[in-house]
């Protein structure tokens, strides 16, 4: 059965719908226990939050870590167009995967230190 985000994916050419495909599996690997949801009209997973968001493009995979995932890594994304908030990777280079997973990673734990400090008040 198809759910929003093969819905979402399915919209797009088939090297992007690659692309797509690829960044959901990073990030399902990454996050085995997020739930995969539409936000923004993008695919995105929550865990305690929202870790992390993806859209596609004409030319890029846009990857929305929020601007706490976008702080931590920013030196890493040199050879990319990336803002407080995103990241593109053009769709004719591979994705960064093991890079992809660490943000992904981070973002678990962001948003875990941040809904256990809300328990504490």
């Amino acid at each position: 059965m198809k759910n929003l985000v093969d819905f979402y994916i399915s919209e797009f050419s088939l090297d992007t719908r690659l692309k797509l495909e690829e960044i959901r599996q990073i990030i399902k690997k990454a996050a085995p226990n997020a739930q995969e949801i539409i936000s923004y009209k993008m695919p995105a997973y929550k865990q305690n939050g929202i870790l992390v968001y993806f859209a596609g493009y004409k030319n890029h995979i846009g990857f929305y870590p929020t601007s706490r995932g976008i702080e931590k890594f920013k030196n890493e994304f040199i050879k990319y167009k990336w803002s407080k908030g995103a990241v593109q990777f053009p769709l004719n280079e591979p994705l960064p995967k093991q890079l992809i997973s660490r943000i992904v990673r981070a973002r678990i734990t962001d948003e875990k230190i941040k809904a256990e400090s809300k328990m504490k008040k």
